[in-house]
């Protein structure tokens, strides 16, 4: 046995390291991107020298955004189902790698009261058995080193989906930071005005009242009053919006963080210089470009896994058993007596030779996914291209914008003052301060309006670059109450504790 043994183990692994896996070798896809961007960014404040886009919030210098940001990535459910995907990918390469090993490895025993037909009840008697089978298939076209391949690049693309997540949520975080301050800062000028347009209103009331001015000075400013007032219930509509989809973002009930809000300052003030690097840098460092890429080397290894069922599969089967009765003058003790014990070991194959058909057509399958993966990545590139360069198109508007309008701004703050000043001295009507006020109003909000959009097209650009996860030193643990409820739930190891 020992002999026979030794020696199909040893063709066993001869025929292992002959081994060759089929299917295609992944050859990473060629990315079609100019060396420079197409914006100008000299002009614009673009610095395309070494990205340092890791904490790109803290460009800001605003605490309360610093900590909903740090809360943000401690919390955000979304951010912990990737975090999740990761555990699971992990176990499924798990399953993939243990295939190397025996398939079926199995122990067995039975227990059987037999009664034989016709005989008498003495005749009756237990038949007993004990045993283990095992049967490896030998990886003779590496079907099984393809799914490995397949299931590493599922890991590793599960990683980059988490970081993409990251990228998409402290952006969103930090987004939506900036239409609360904004929105606040539009409440602040509606109020203002409203103060502003309530003087008027008062004074061409009493105006009237005395019979020193008509009625039509008196209506058109209290329809500019309350056309103003009627723009406060929208915005503080927005701003609950806003901070409800905050603190849903931080894993908080809506309208949980009303107090921290109430503590920040106003929209936050962007850089001069925003540090871009070049196109090259972007597809290194933006985490879907690299899920793509391990997502289309999952699939090409999926192939070689199809195409090994074109051929046949070589196995080595073997078993032992202990097996007795109670029979005549057999006990239970003889169960492991030598003569009890028996054993098989042996090769064998399988070639679905007539499936030609289906298995090819499950190749075909494969391949067409495959070139969907490619042309996948090579779309994501190219969007990724087109977002920088969108986000630095808007981000130089918005700062050209922004010069005009605080200069409009200025102009129109004189322009309300000097038409009161001459309304009140007689020497225009009041049709001049009603239009002043219009204005003001219109341009204060424009104003405040190109403030925060300058702003949110900035956090556009670093999320079009894929700032914002190079700080992760390793993969991301789960909260402590979720690890507690999985490790009840099941046997995780040292998975749940310590990042893989």
């Amino acid at each position: 046995m020992r002999s026979a043994t030794i020696a199909l183990v040893a063709v066993a692994a001869v025929l292992l390291n002959a081994c060759t896996a089929v299917g295609p070798d992944f050859e990473k896809p060629e990315a079609d991107l100019p060396s420079d961007w197409s914006a100008e960014t000299e002009a614009g404040g673009f610095d395309t020298g070494t990205q340092q886009q890791a904490e790109w919030w803290l460009v800001f210098d605003d605490p309360v955004l610093n900590r909903l940001v740090d809360v943000a990535r401690l919390h955000n459910n979304t951010l912990e189902i990737a975090a999740l995907r990761i555990l699971e990918a992990r176990a499924q390469l798990g399953i993939a790698s243990g295939q190397k090993y025996p398939q079926v490895q199995a122990a067995a025993g039975e227990a059987s009261y037999v009664s034989p037909p016709g005989g008498a009840a003495a005749s009756n008697f237990w038949q007993l058995g004990l045993g283990a089978t095992a049967s490896w298939e030998i990886d003779f076209w590496g079907r099984y080193r393809r799914g490995i391949e397949s299931a590493d690049a599922a890991y590793l693309a599960s990683i980059a989906a988490y970081d993409q997540a990251l990228v998409i949520l402290t952006a969103a975080v930090v987004d939506l930071y900036v239409v609360v301050r904004a929105t606040e800062e539009q409440l602040r000028i509606a109020r203002e005005n409203v103060a502003i347009q309530q003087r008027s209103y008062e004074i061409t009331e009493v105006l009237f009242r005395n019979g020193a001015d008509s009625e039509l000075d008196m209506q058109q400013a209290q329809t500019l009053l309350l056309s103003t007032q009627a723009t406060i219930p929208g915005l503080e509509t927005a701003l609950a919006q806003a901070h409800n989809a905050l603190s849903v973002l931080l894993g908080q009930a809506p309208g949980a963080l009303r107090d921290e809000l109430a503590r920040g300052g106003g929209i936050p003030v962007p850089p001069d210089q925003v540090a871009v690097g070049v196109p090259a840098d972007m597809l290194r460092q933006r985490p879907d470009v690299r899920q793509a890429e391990f997502t289309a080397m999952a699939q090409n290894a999926r192939i070689g896994l199809a195409k090994a069922d074109l051929y046949p599969s070589f196995s080595l089967t073997g078993s032992i058993g202990l097996t007795s009765t109670t029979a005549g003058d057999s006990d239970f003790g003889d169960l492991f007596g030598s003569d009890a014990f028996s054993w098989s070991i042996g090769p064998s194959f399988v070639w679905p030779f007539l499936n030609y058909g289906r298995i090819k057509n499950n190749v075909r399958v494969q391949d067409a996914r495959l070139q969907q993966a490619l042309v996948a990545y090579r779309e994501t590139v190219l969007q990724a291209a087109r977002e920088a360069e969108d986000a630095m198109a808007s981000l130089i508007g918005s700062r050209q914008q922004h010069a005009i309008l605080e200069q409009s701004v200025k102009s129109a703050l004189r322009s309300n003052e000097l038409s009161v000043l001459r309304y009140s001295e007689g020497y225009s009507d009041y049709e001049r301060v009603l239009n002043a006020q219009q204005a003001l109003f219109r341009e204060q909000q424009r104003y405040i309006g190109n403030r925060g959009d300058m702003v949110r097209n900035l956090v556009a650009l670093y999320k079009a670059l894929g700032g914002g996860w190079e700080n992760r030193t390793d993969l991301p643990g789960l909260d402590p109450e979720t690890a507690e409820q999985m490790r009840e739930r099941s046997d995780w190891g040292e998975l749940l504790d310590t990042p893989q």
